[in-house]
């Protein structure tokens, strides 16, 4: 499998925080050198490990945005 390259453009908020240190994190990064997409997922200290996510487009970012709001 090849090497995934990521590089966190903006951290947009951390949402919450485990006794291990690994933060729950909403950040914009651009995978494997593509446009930046908004990801949410699990991050060990330091950003030296990572948990599963979802990535989401502006578009997508936006229409959960509209879900939250009616909740």
């Amino acid at each position: 499998m090849a090497d995934l390259k990521f590089e966190i453009i903006e951290t947009l908020g951390v949402l919450s925080e485990n006794s291990s240190g690994w933060t729950k994190e909403l950040n914009l990064i651009s995978w494997n050198d593509r446009a930046p997409k908004y990801d949410l997922r699990d991050w060990a200290p330091e950003h030296s490990k990572m948990g599963k996510g979802v990535t989401l487009t502006e578009a997508e970012l936006k229409a959960l945005k509209t879900i939250l709001e009616q909740i």
